[in-house]
């Protein structure tokens, strides 16, 4: 069985009655996608939008990159001194507005990251963990820290998410 595509999976039969005698979708046809609910492995898959990146090897690797560098843009906003904002008693509503604003951004991408990931395409389950941990590596490990120490660490989660 090729577990590579969506498989076409008929209407339910409660709802079949329905559907015959022409009360919904104008008596046409329905064909409901079954979503996978296990990982898989495979180009043909949908991630965050209809019909993306398709069956194309190109454009499932180009959707491999993206997730990658989401989860990294996630993993530097996380880390960012932008977020942090000024730590003196002299913050301005202006820096706590851009505070909020880069919050709310790392907020919405690391959910993007996560949606992408529940597409259960396993290729993408991989590119956005490499992409969290190149991330934290660059950003948020002392690994790449300035020797004289002078740089915090967040307080925040770096995912973004409160699970």
């Amino acid at each position: 069985m090729d577990h590579d595509h969506m498989h076409d999976m008929p209407p339910p039969s409660s709802s079949s009655s329905l559907m015959n005698n022409g009360s919904m979708n104008g008596g046409g046809h329905h064909k409901m996608m079954m979503m996978h609910m296990t990982f898989f492995w495979g180009k043909n898959t949908e991630v965050l939008f209809s019909g993306w990146p398709g069956t194309s090897s190109g454009m499932y690797a180009l959707c491999l990159i993206v997730v990658f560098f989401l989860a990294v843009l996630t993993e530097w906003l996380a880390h960012s001194s932008l977020l942090r904002g000024n730590t003196g008693d002299s913050a301005s509503p202006a820096s706590g507005l851009v505070q909020t604003a880069v919050y709310t951004l790392r907020t919405g991408l690391a959910y993007l990251v996560m949606l992408a990931v529940m597409s259960f395409n396993a290729g993408v389950f991989i590119a956005a963990l490499a992409g969290h941990a190149i991330g934290f590596m660059l950003f948020g490990s002392r690994t790449f820290r300035n020797s004289s120490g002078d740089r915090k660490t967040n307080d925040l989660p770096a995912s973004g998410c409160a699970c």
